[in-house]
């Protein structure tokens, strides 16, 4: 996951950039923060979440042992959007929940940062030729056999989340390119992981 990342696209599609939005929740209390960089979400949740240690937001103490904590990455949201309590729902539609990868990274250091590098340039390697997302936990798992099949999962789902933003990939189905509006969809779908979606995707280099 990057820090704060601008698309600019040469053929006419939207500029957006990439921030990080969190909600924090022990009932009957619920907090969010939005439009956060990779380098603020770690420092004020991920990294001390990771550690078991309590996080101070919103006039609150929030334990990890108590509360839940949920990350998404998406586009920037403009201040019209987080009017009348809308920004989460926003979020929901428009972004990709990484809590688990997050934490992971934020657990491991800088490593994990250089090992989800190192997986998107396996991928985009793989996928000169066409690949299933099947295919592509199936590379993570060879090689990184040790790690719990979550794990695999998360890492996969994040490497190619990026490599769709960063345009190094498209992911294409039957009738053609899967537009970016259907991407957390479809990376949020168990069946497209397993290769029982009836869409039969595929990735390819961009």
């Amino acid at each position: 996951m990057r820090a704060v990342v601008t698309r600019a696209d040469p053929i006419g599609l939207p500029v957006f950039t990439l921030m990080f939005h969190v909600e924090l929740r022990q009932f009957p209390n619920v907090a969010r923060a939005f439009n956060l960089s990779r380098e603020e979400l770690d420092r004020r949740f991920a990294r001390p979440w990771a550690t078991g240690i309590e996080v101070e937001h919103d006039e609150r103490r929030w334990s990890p042992a108590k509360a839940r904590l949920v990350i998404y990455e998406g586009p920037e949201l403009a201040l019209e959007e987080l009017g009348l309590g809308r920004g989460w729902a926003t979020v929901g539609k428009t972004g990709h929940e990484v809590t688990e990868t997050v934490l992971a990274e934020a657990g491991r250091g800088a490593e994990g940062r250089a090992t989800l590098e190192v997986v998107k340039a396996a991928v985009r390697g793989a996928a000169r030729h066409p690949i299933t997302l099947p295919e592509v936990i199936a590379l993570v798992a060879a090689d990184y056999p040790g790690w719990r099949p979550s794990e695999q999962l998360s890492m996969a789902e994040q490497a190619v989340w990026e490599l769709l933003h960063q345009k190094h990939l498209r992911l294409r189905g039957p009738d053609g390119p899967v537009g970016s509006e259907r991407w957390p969809e479809v990376l949020l779908s168990w069946g497209s992981w397993t290769g029982d979606s009836e869409d039969r995707l595929v990735l390819e280099t961009g």
